[in-house]
């Protein structure tokens, strides 16, 4: 068997990498850029140098002869597709590049997918709790019928994904689920996304890197916090228990707490709590925002037997142990 992963060397492609080598025999092939950073993948480069289940294909989902070629080479039996222009907050300064890279990118990659002779993958599309954006207090937790009403451009670019992948199933009877992940965290996570600049910012904070000041945004936002690591077990249980072309489901953790609480356990963390000061940046907040983000997963949890496992506390640990060790290594980082 045979996956392909597109964006495996983000955050959630890769530890969907970690979790695929040891838990299945499975060759996985990932789509990248040519100058995509391999910070995260790089405990997986001796075996992409010396070709042992992993294998990495060029390509960008702005370019279609490029996808055609990548589908064509790894010829996959499971397609996860996760690479996108994930950033909320930059969506508001490149929404064109965010909605042709999300939006058409995946019809770019559904197609090429559709018109390559001798496959028929089960393919797992991802959208986002984003697509839901703004909702009443009322409706918590959302289920899936809840209605869109999109944030962001990046949240609108998730809706086209979303349905994308919705309407391929139904129209070309291509085996594709869509996913909606609530906010999912973890070692690896970009630093433009709030868990993870605070976490930053504390260990450069620790080594005198930086004055003792978190730069925040939003502190108000609730969210429901789940796991990286539960997030790609989640993903190998949609496409191998019972896929069901055009599903789609919501996924999330089980613990909901505020930013602002979320920051005050990272701090309960450090050693040097009682010197930091909490500033709020006006260049981190949003024009509007996703402030309620509680998902009902009883959907997914039902078809696939899926729970999450791992802690809010533990993954809170991690994040900001993996940040400790790339700052105490000597690495230089901004504080965005």
């Amino acid at each position: 068997m045979k996956a392909l992963i597109t964006g495996i060397t983000g955050m959630v492609g890769s530890h969907l990498a970690d979790y695929l080598l040891a838990h299945t025999d499975w060759d996985i092939y990932g789509l990248c850029r040519w100058r995509s950073p391999l910070d995260n993948v790089q405990h997986l480069l001796s075996r992409v140098n010396a070709r042992d289940r992993v294998f990495f294909v060029q390509g960008d989902l702005r370019d279609y002869i490029s996808l055609q070629q990548a589908v064509h080479v790894a010829k996959p039996d499971y397609v996860f597709h996760l690479a996108a222009q994930s950033y909320p907050l930059t969506s508001f300064t490149a929404p064109i590049d965010t909605l042709d890279t999300n939006i058409n990118g995946t019809e770019r990659l559904l197609e090429a997918l559709r018109h390559c002779p001798g496959i028929d993958p089960v393919i797992h599309v991802c959208a986002s709790s984003e697509v839901f954006g703004r909702v009443a207090r009322e409706k918590l937790p959302i289920n899936e019928e809840c209605s869109f009403h999109p944030a962001s451009p990046y949240a609108i670019s998730k809706v086209g994904t979303d349905l994308l992948g919705r309407f391929h199933a139904e129209a070309y009877g291509q085996k594709v689920m869509t996913t909606r992940m609530f906010t999912h965290t973890g070692p690896r996570r970009g630093d433009v996304f709030a868990e993870s600049t605070f976490a930053k910012q504390i260990a450069m904070i620790e080594v005198g890197q930086i004055e003792p000041v978190i730069q925040v945004g939003n502190l108000d936002s609730l969210r429901t916090w789940a796991d990286v690591r539960d997030a790609v077990r989640a993903y190998y249980l949609l496409v191998t228990v019972n896929p069901t072309p055009g599903a789609y489901y919501n996924i999330g953790g089980a613990y909901s707490c505020s930013v602002r609480d979320m920051l005050q356990f990272l701090l309960s963390l450090s050693p040097r709590q009682a010197e930091i000061k909490i500033v709020t940046d006006p260049a981190r907040l949003r024009p509007i925002d996703a402030d309620l983000q509680v998902p009902d997963t009883s959907k997914f949890r039902a078809h696939t037997g899926w729970q999450p496992e791992i802690s809010f506390e533990q993954t809170m640990r991690d994040l900001l142990a993996y940040w400790r060790d790339r700052v105490r290594a000597g690495g230089q980082f901004l504080t965005r």
